[in-house]
């Protein structure tokens, strides 16, 4: 079974994403001085003595207006709080109760979830007993005093829930693969998520910027689990000002990183734009395997060769990405959304895979025999002395050469394309590595890669 959530929820403002970084011991989830940060529910790894679970942060509940997100935001912590096995009710204990707490006091008492207390900002041990005091009002037991700042607290909190979580053994793992969703914003990132839900996980809406965290949700295909990591839109780096987009990005940054796949995320009206080449190049240096998926595909007027045309036109443009599926989707419709599924899943084991040094050496002898080393105009050959994978992820091949720079780039591209079409590595990237080596020293080489 999948890990247990636990749901933070709470106003504006009273501190649910610190307290989500306490208990997650990082700092992803987003904290700025401006109500309305968090707006999607985001999920974080956490832990506490033997139990394992995740926790949710939620954008803050607000019952009594109806403008912008906070209808949607409204309905995003609902149904956080139906898949939880606990909730954590965050109030601050510097303002004291307000009448929007009594209102989230009065919902949450009609819920089957057992719901904790937490009394934030409350930084002095002394004080923090007194201020959490006023809370027992709002009839939902122990009130804990704690800091989210500073972490004061948490471990009562923290050990009251487990309580909630079931044991360790009841628990199976799973071998996730992780895969952000990344483009410009409004290409229809968030759709395309709540397309493979089949539910409202994200919001969406017209107005730009409207996800802000990157989003982690766990869905499971064929016995396979994937977590899916939803961003924020990427713009032009000269359009962004310091604040909540600036962290945003930033997350969809690392979102990147921490991936296995990337969905790349190409709005079919528009094509390709100059960002997404940017965003293509950053997909590339940080070496993940990647789909391209062309969303709103709805919108298009088709015919019989209008998917073919349109794919030529991608790679004209992404032509460093023609080892990049391709699939034409409409997450709004859900056409062919399901399909990317199975591409993800080959393209990760392809940005995993290891191909055994007798293969290397096989294919680049057969490269060199049809297509020489270039000379330089003083006569001095390259030569490609032995080949052998170094690591995976992405499949990177280390060549020892007589003098690297007497491969020039068209050679270079030759000897790529070369392992592309005998190893294929669909969906990944691979990375090659040219290492100038002494003749004397080639058998200790071999010898030391033959044992790896």
């Amino acid at each position: 079974m999948p890990l247990p959530i636990v749901a933070i929820i709470g106003r504006p403002n009273v501190g649910k994403s610190t307290l989500v970084n306490r208990l997650a011991g990082d700092q992803q989830a987003i904290v700025h001085d401006q109500p309305g940060i968090t707006r999607d529910r985001t999920y974080r790894p956490s832990f506490w003595q033997d139990r394992d679970f995740q926790v949710v942060d939620t954008g803050g509940l607000v019952f009594e207006d109806d403008t912008e997100f906070l209808p949607l935001i409204r309905e995003q912590a609902m149904a956080a709080l139906s898949e939880a096995s606990a909730a954590i009710f965050v109030v601050d204990g510097q303002t004291g109760p307000t009448a929007g707490d009594h209102e989230i006091a009065s919902w949450l008492r009609q819920q089957s979830v057992p719901v904790l207390l937490a009394v934030n900002k409350c930084e002095s041990v002394e004080q923090g007993i007194i201020q959490a005091a006023q809370f027992w009002e709002l009839g939902l037991g122990n009130p804990y005093p704690i800091s989210g700042i500073h972490g004061s607290g948490t471990g009562e909190l923290l050990d009251e829930l487990i309580t909630y979580l079931p044991l360790p053994e009841e628990l199976t793992e799973a071998n996730e693969i992780n895969v952000a969703i990344i483009g410009r914003p409004n290409v229809g990132k968030s759709s395309l998520l709540n397309a493979f839900l089949g539910e409202k996980r994200a919001i969406v809406s017209p107005i730009s910027g409207t996800t802000r965290d990157a989003i982690d949700t766990v869905v499971e295909r064929n016995g396979q689990s994937y977590r899916l990591i939803d961003t924020a839109g990427i713009r032009r780096k000269k359009n962004v000002a310091y604040g909540a987009e600036f962290f945003s990005i930033n997350r969809a940054f690392k979102a990147i990183r921490r991936s296995d796949v990337v969905l790349f995320v190409v709005d079919a009206i528009d094509g390709v734009t100059d960002q997404d080449l940017k965003l293509a190049d950053r997909i590339i240096d940080e070496g993940r395997a990647a789909i391209i998926v062309v969303n709103k595909w709805d919108a298009i007027d088709k015919d019989s060769y209008t998917i073919y045309d349109y794919k030529t036109r991608v790679f004209s443009r992404l032509y460093f990405m023609e080892w990049s599926p391709i699939i034409f989707v409409s997450a709004v419709t859900g056409q062919r959304v399901e399909k990317i599924i199975n591409l993800v899943k080959s393209a990760a084991e392809e940005h995993r895979r290891r191909v055994s040094t007798a293969v290397i050496n096989e294919v680049l002898q057969e490269a060199v025999s049809w297509h020489s080393p270039p000379t330089t105009r003083q006569g001095k050959q390259g030569k490609i002395y032995y080949g052998t994978q170094v690591s995976s992820q992405p499949p990177t091949i280390a060549l020892f050469v007589n003098d690297p720079k007497r491969f020039n780039d068209n050679y270079r591209r030759y000897i790529e394309g070369q392992f592309r079409q005998q190893l294929g590595f669909p969906g990944t990237p691979i990375r090659l590595l040219w290492r100038g080596k002494k003749v004397r020293d080639l058998e200790q080489t071999v010898n030391r890669a033959t044992k790896v």
